[in-house]
Parts: structure tokens; sequence; C-alpha cells
């Protein structure tokens, strides 16, 4: 099932794994699985990624990236195809994703040996990018498709949905504003009106998905096996100067 109407379908490029994604979800539509289960598939997936770079397994280590970037969107095709959203499976899912690339730059700093303050900056550079595709893709899908867990405002802990406790959704809703909250609130004081503004066009949300986490991720795998793992923290600093550009370009529309 899309996230969008065919009218506003883009091309995402941080969603390759979206086929894969739905041939999994499929298969697990009639079983016991649930989509936190696959969310945990991912984490294991990342853990097993930061592994292999520390061992300078680098093929190994694209490999889970990719196949973490598959699980991390077959666990929201699996909640659709099952009609069970959940706000537990929502944090969860931002909360590992956070700390999964906390993990993984630690990692690749290790292997690189580069800057503990550069590592620190990429990594907010990273959730920058990340929160300001996010928040446009989230009010693009809430105007044309709806959407039951993502909020273009995460301001309040919202009520625990059929099939999950409230004690989880407001535990995790906490971890998620700890992580989260401060990058909304940048991109939020950059850009307040987006929500109220003109429908991004197709190019746009296509150009921005650069700044999506499966795509963040692939530039990782490439960067590695190309032995190119010193590029991997310069490229999240450098590619940041077009977070100013894309919200011009918003603005401008």
């Amino acid at each position: 099932m899309s996230k969008l109407p065919t009218a506003h379908k883009f091309i995402d490029l941080s969603d390759y794994g979206r086929p894969a994604a739905r041939v999994i979800s499929k298969a697990l539509k009639n079983t016991n699985f649930t989509p936190i289960h696959v969310t945990i598939g991912f984490i294991i997936s990342g853990l097993i990624a930061t592994i292999c770079i520390l061992k300078n397994a680098y093929w190994l280590a694209a490999l889970f990236l990719v196949l973490k970037s598959i699980l991390d969107a077959a666990d929201g095709e699996l909640a659709r195809v099952k009609n069970t959203p959940s706000y537990t499976g929502r944090y969860l899912d931002s909360v590992s994703d956070f700390i999964l690339n906390a993990i993984f730059l630690f990692a690749i700093y290790h292997v690189t040996e580069s800057n503990i303050w550069l590592t620190l900056l990429a990594f907010l550079c990273i959730q920058l990018q990340g929160t300001l595709y996010n928040y446009y893709y989230v009010i693009l899908r809430t105007r044309h498709n709806g959407d039951t867990t993502s909020r273009i405002f995460e301001e309040k802990t919202p009520t625990a949905l059929k099939g999950e406790t409230q004690s989880n959704v407001n535990i995790l809703f906490k971890l998620y504003k700890l992580f989260y909250g401060p990058f909304d609130k940048i991109i939020y004081t950059l850009d307040h009106k987006a929500s109220t503004g003109k429908t991004l066009p197709n190019w746009l949300m296509t150009s921005l998905s650069i700044f999506g986490l499966g795509f963040q991720l692939l530039m990782i795998a490439i960067l590695l096996i190309l032995g190119l793992k010193e590029y991997i923290i310069p490229y999240f600093i450098s590619t940041s100067i077009l977070i100013a550009g894309f919200i011009s370009i918003r603005k401008s529309l």
C-alpha cells in the first residue's frame, strides 16, 4: 500500500528497499510476526553492519546496511497490510534509527581515526538532514493520504491505539522527544510555514530524498566498498549546505 496517491508519488531515492519490503510484508501477513519483530530485525542487521565495519569487512557491512534499510521499510509495510498501526512501532523505529546512526558513525570514526568533533558534527548533520526530509514528507502525506501515526508536530504524547499499551507509548515518546526534539525545533524555526504553504512538487521531494535515511545508509555502503571510508564524515557535513537551499526553494514556491 502506497503512502501517497498517484498524483503525488515521487521518485524516492531513499526508498529503494520498498519493493523487497513489500515482498517481506506479504510473506509475513498471515503469520504471528508483528511489525515490532521486523523492527528488531533491522536493529540486529544494523548492529551486525557495525561489527563488520569494525572488522574491516566492508562488503558485508554494505550488505547489512542495505538489509537494514529494507527491514526499516518492511515494518511499516507489515503494519499496513495487517492494519495494525501503532505509536509504539512508530517511535521504536525512530529511536532505534537515532541510536544506530550514532553507532554507525562511531564505528566509522574508529576505523578512519577521524576527528571526534567532526564525527559529532557529521552525526548532527545526518539528523538535521533527515528531519528536514521527514518534515516535508509527513506534510505531504498528511495532506494527500492521511497517516495514523506520523504527525507533523510531535508536541503531545498520543493516545495508544488498539493493541498497544499507553505506558509503552509514553516511554517511547519521551525518548523520541529527547532525541529528535532539538532537530524538530531547528527545522520548524527555519521553515515554520511549510505546513500551510503550497504542496511541494515531486521533483523537489525527489531531490530532498537524498536526505532520507535509506539514501544516507546507501552512501555509507558505497563509500565503504569503494575504499573511500575517510570521505563518509566529510560527505555528510558538506551536503548539509543543501539544507538552506532546499528551504529557500520551498519558500519561493
